[in-house]
């Protein structure tokens, strides 16, 4: 069975921002892989950014609800992918267990979990409770700042984010420029009803809480059940005006 490695003391490089396209160079290169993405499948869209970013691109996942789809599409080119899970110390064990299994069964042979600093958990989240205060602020030292970090050493970053899933998504191009970065969104077209159809047709296995009413699945204090008639992302930080951990930025942010 591959390893799961844990990164906990990457340079503090975090605070760095990088403009979004600033670079005329960049934009050059963007609209060249967004000519050489038209027309591509989700499997094309992959081969373009591995292929593109050779060592260079990484696939960021949740190992949520979804999450299988995407790992397996990369498994198929190749299992050696850097893929950045973020461990926030709040998640759900059975997303940690799926994890494990989904590794395992896929031969991931790359998995790098993620975690928040130990000082930035010392100075910003003592107790633990801050997500019941200030959820940015959580997801901030927990997902925000230890991504950026470990992203450091990439030009390219894969998401399995779709256009169904927010308002704001719809609008999103499969390739864009976010934060000096080139970021690849192979699944952006595909449906719910794509999703399920491809995990059946390849027997993948399904997060242990979807059949539990957890559509969409992320921090267990900020996560719970979605009712009948709820939008798919109603179960995420619930009451409050938010949608979005942070790490893609805004909603379909990114030229």
């Amino acid at each position: 069975m591959s390893r799961v490695t844990v990164l906990q003391g990457a340079p503090r490089a975090f605070d760095r921002m990088t403009g979004n396209g600033a670079d005329p160079v960049q934009r050059q290169r963007l609209e060249e892989l967004r000519a050489a993405a038209e027309g591509r499948d989700a499997h094309g869209l992959l081969v373009l950014a591995l292929g593109a970013f050779p060592g260079k691109a990484a696939l960021v996942s949740s190992f949520g609800s979804e999450s299988a789809v995407l790992l397996h599409l990369t498994a198929q080119i190749n299992p050696n992918t850097p893929v950045l899970f973020l461990n926030t110390g709040k998640l759900f064990g059975e997303t940690l267990r799926y994890r494990d299994r989904l590794q395992e069964l896929l031969g991931l042979g790359d998995v790098r979990s993620l975690a928040p600093h130990p000082i930035d958990r010392a100075t910003r989240d003592p107790d633990g409770t801050l997500w019941s205060r200030d959820t940015d602020s959580c997801c901030s030292f927990r997902k925000i700042m230890p991504l950026k970090r470990t992203l450091e050493g990439f030009e390219a970053q894969i998401t399995g984010r779709k256009r169904f899933q927010t308002r704001e998504r719809a609008a999103m191009h499969t390739v864009e420029l976010f934060e000096g970065r080139f970021r690849f969104n192979p699944l952006a077209e595909w449906s719910q009803a794509d999703l399920d159809t491809y995990m059946d047709a390849h027997e993948l296995p399904r997060h242990p809480l979807v059949e539990d009413g957890y559509p969409s699945i992320g921090c267990m204090p900020c996560t719970r059940r979605i009712a009948t008639g709820e939008a798919y992302r109603d179960g995420r930080w619930s009451g409050l005006d938010k949608d979005e951990c942070g790490i893609h930025g805004v909603d379909g942010e990114g030229i």
